[in-house]
């Protein structure tokens, strides 16, 4: 028994949330994504944050001290183990940077957790299995329930920034083609590379906000960086994609032999597009193979349930008969 549930009242509640899942699928596949009005709504939403804070200045004031103070704490605690500002914190910047987080106290938030998580984790682990006595096992099975607990938090922090990174890159790899299509049409407007990085970032904020983001800080440092060779090599390093290194590739290209730039990025977007819709055929063709085993599970016992059902029944009743 866990919770005081016995294993029917499990599988009752398990068979509700299976069904309330599938309903919930079914509504989100009828729903039509509309890039427009997410931006409308983001508009919106970015106003009223922008009156309310002009309307309560105090509010937001104590606000930020209060993460100022909890970031202060988090410094404190990883000061004497001299964290920050060695070649792993580094490494870990560069990889919370992959991921989309650039902030200045990103990097000492992430160390907080791994280094808290843990004992966070397995204290809990501890205080519901013999204090609480929420989980029912055995003394040997809840030591390695609260080690396994003390391991999720030690790799937690990891395993959700590289699925971060994960979604990024789709997300990155999917905007692309569009994005060196409309790069393409601001070369030929005659725009330079840096004019054009920030047009293009602008216009594609509504649908690919990575891929704005990751080109609007490349179009700020070509014009910051004494040398934009730098700047490419960041953009390079922070999106860590084959696809985004052939267009840095292409760009180096064209700076140091002056090769026409519009050809040269309307070759790489039908590449792209051409990778994107065979990537999009693979997944349609792996579809029949995929759907197998739910047809075998969930179909089939009760399709041969209704056709087989009554047969067996009106036999189990003449025997009984007999």
């Amino acid at each position: 028994m866990i919770l005081g549930l016995n294993t029917d009242d499990v599988i009752v509640g398990m068979a509700a949330l299976a069904a309330l899942v599938n309903v919930y699928v079914f509504y989100r596949t009828l729903l039509v994504r509309n890039p427009l009005g997410t931006r409308v709504k983001s508009l919106h939403a970015r106003r009223a944050a922008l009156r309310e804070g002009m309307l309560a200045p105090r509010r937001r004031a104590r606000s930020e001290v209060g993460r100022e103070k909890s970031f202060g704490f988090m410094r404190r605690v990883l000061g004497p183990m001299r964290l920050l500002g060695t070649r792993q914190s580094q490494k870990a910047a560069l990889t919370l940077a992959q991921a989309g987080w650039r902030a200045r106290d990103s990097l000492v938030l992430y160390f907080f957790l791994k280094l808290a998580l843990p004992f966070v984790f397995g204290a809990a682990a501890v205080l519901a299995i013999y204090v609480l006595k929420l989980v029912q096992a055995s003394q040997t099975m809840g030591m390695f329930i609260a080690l396994g607990c003390v391991v999720a938090g030690a790799y937690g922090p990891d395993i959700f920034v590289r699925n971060q990174i994960t979604k990024r890159k789709k997300a990155l790899q999917k905007g692309l083609p569009d994005t060196l299509d409309l790069l393409v049409i601001c070369a030929e407007a005659g725009q330079t590379l840096d004019a054009a990085l920030g047009r293009v970032a602008r216009e594609m904020m509504p649908s690919c906000p990575e891929i704005a983001d990751e080109f609007g800080l490349t179009a700020l440092e070509l014009s910051l960086l004494p040398e934009r060779r730098q700047a490419l090599d960041h953009l390079n390093a922070r999106t860590d994609l084959a696809s985004i290194r052939g267009v840095v590739n292409t760009l180096m290209q064209t700076e140091r032999y002056g090769t026409p730039l519009a050809q040269s990025l309307r070759v790489l977007s039908a590449e792209y597009r051409h990778e994107r819709l065979m990537k999009a055929e693979e997944k349609a063709a792996k579809l029949p193979v995929k759907l197998t085993v739910p047809m075998i599970i969930f179909i089939m016992p009760p399709l041969f349930i209704v056709l087989i059902g009554p047969a067996v029944m009106r036999t189990i009743d003449m025997l009984s008969r007999l």
